[in-house]
């Protein structure tokens, strides 16, 4: 149950401990840029690092060649380096403890 008198990052926080998303299906649930939650999910990486707990994200994944080794996982990327292919999927991000 998200609290919607919580700060943004501690409701968008609690989203992620509940299911996985993109940073634009974020945006559409909290009515933000996909660009802005990514600059809320940096944070909270970093707020999760005194925790027991850790964001996760699985990186975008070039639909043609499966590259999936980006330099940014949070960001994706217009098309894929190796292949210069445009269908490039956005990362997915979830928060879970620390194994």
């Amino acid at each position: 149950m998200v609290d919607a008198s919580a700060t943004t990052r501690k409701r968008l926080a609690d989203r992620l401990r509940d299911d996985a998303a993109t940073p634009s299906e974020l945006g559409r649930a909290f009515d933000l840029s996909p660009s802005t939650i990514i600059s809320h999910l940096e944070h909270v990486a970093r707020s999760l690092e005194s925790t027991d707990e850790q964001l996760l994200v699985a990186p975008p994944r070039c639909q043609e060649c499966g590259f999936d080794s980006f330099d940014q996982l949070l960001n994706r990327p217009s098309r894929c380096p190796e292949c210069r292919f445009e269908g490039v999927t956005e990362p997915t991000v979830t928060i879970e403890p620390v194994r």
